[in-house]
């Protein structure tokens, strides 16, 4: 899947990986997608939450190596 935006928050630990997501989709327009790749173990539960409250939809989420990858598309 393609994204629009992405943000490196490896080696961020809770909560700024999910601090700097609410950062960053606030600025982008109404469904662009965003990649949040963490590596942060509280990010498997945070960012499913921050989705879950903020009304974004979790596309899903992959490893990629060491860290999981997030996609996130902005809420209307």
């Amino acid at each position: 899947m393609n994204w629009d935006q992405e943000i490196d928050a490896l080696g961020l630990l809770c909560p700024l990986p999910v601090l700097k997501a609410r950062k960053r989709l606030k600025e982008m327009q109404p469904g662009q997608v965003l990649r949040l790749l963490a590596d942060d173990p509280a990010a498997v539960v945070d960012v499913p939450h921050f989705c879950n409250e903020s009304g974004h939809e979790l596309l899903g989420s992959s490893d990629e190596g060491a860290a999981r990858a997030y996609l996130i598309r902005r809420a209307p």
